[in-house]
């Protein structure tokens, strides 16, 4: 059994305090490598019998606990994430081709002359939703883009098993560990400005009221012509300001509040929090911690990808007869006293 922790030392002994705040004891270090005070170190249990602390040996130095780096190969290295890939797994990525043939062009329906952009985080590393808009009569035409993951990763491969036991990507204070190899979270799957993408898409016609005329589904390609942050996004809302495809941002704004004026007044719940976010230094290290509110660029996208959701799950239960649904439980009433307790 390995764990990783700090090292404590005093004249005579040496303990390590495990990072699993689970674990309550400290372990007495007996063999295995040398390592100075405030060390971070893996160790592995030799011996837990009879006595008040167990016995472990360090077997691998990761640096000082101070270090940043060092902080956040701790906590992969306890939860078993990698930021790496085996060299099978990269072999066989790096054999997808990047280039879209025309057959499989003219089984999609080409949306790559309609305006498009992303709006996403200012440090995203990837984009994989976007969204069109075409006026067409007294209508408009609304593309809800999704990258099209599963063209390039097919089952029974490396690439899908990998991605298999990683679940998903997960986002730490200064870095992503990916699901998917960098040729495909961050450049064939990601919908970045410039270029043909392929892309699962939801078409929604909409009035000026908010009301949905008509739903597509199906697969798409797109060339998305802009990718602009929450803050340029919200810009253009807020104060107006003229960029290219700034009419395209209000006039969504526009349908986007629309569209959740009518979803609360159907009883749907808004939670409107604050995210947490934290600001880092050059080393990249957490220096202060501040609460980001949501805004109206942020809830243009999440109006969307909702109205996609529910669209979707729509259009499988009238194809099923069901839909799968995610139920949250009643809230535990001694949890919700606790929590009274604290507010």
């Amino acid at each position: 059994i390995k764990f990783v922790g700090k090292v404590k030392k005093n004249k005579k002994t040496t303990f390590v305090v495990v990072d699993n705040q689970k674990i309550h004891v400290d372990f007495y270090i007996k063999g295995g490598l040398v390592a100075d005070s405030d060390s971070k170190v893996i160790i592995e249990l030799t011996k837990w019998e009879n006595t008040k602390s167990p016995q472990a040996k360090i077997i691998e130095i990761l640096g000082n606990a101070n270090d940043n780096d060092v902080e956040m190969n701790s906590i992969m290295i306890e939860y078993n994430l990698s930021a790496k890939f085996s060299d099978e797994v990269i072999e066989e990525s790096n054999k997808i081709s990047t280039l879209i043939s025309e057959d499989e062009i003219k089984k999609r329906r080409d949306f790559r002359n309609i305006n498009t952009f992303t709006i996403d985080p200012i440090d995203a590393k990837d984009f994989d939703d976007a969204l069109s808009i075409e006026k067409i009569d007294n209508y408009y035409r609304i593309g809800i883009h999704i990258a099209d993951v599963s063209f390039y990763l097919k089952e029974n491969t490396l690439i899908d098993d990998e991605a298999l036991s990683r679940s998903t990507s997960i986002y730490l204070v200064d870095r992503v560990v990916p699901m998917l190899p960098e040729i495909l979270s961050n450049n064939i799957c990601s919908l970045i400005p410039d270029k043909d993408r392929l892309t699962y898409s939801v078409v929604i016609d909409i009035d000026d009221n908010g009301d949905i005329l008509n739903e597509w589904y199906g697969r798409t390609i797109i060339h998305s012509n802009k990718r602009f942050t929450y803050e340029e996004a919200q810009d253009i809302i807020e104060y107006n300001h003229e960029t290219n495809l700034s009419s395209e941002v209000k006039l969504l704004n526009n349908l986007a509040k629309k569209l959740r004026s009518k979803r609360i007044s159907n009883g749907s719940i808004e939670m409107d929090g604050a995210e947490v976010k934290f600001k880092l230094d050059d080393a990249k290290k957490p220096v202060s911690v501040y609460f980001k509110k949501q805004k109206d660029s942020n809830k243009l996208i999440e109006e969307f990808m909702l109205l996609a959701n529910k669209s979707v799950a729509k259009f499988i239960k009238s194809k099923l007869g069901f839909c799968v649904n995610r139920v949250h439980p009643k809230p535990d009433l001694d949890k919700l006293n606790e929590l009274k307790k604290i507010s």
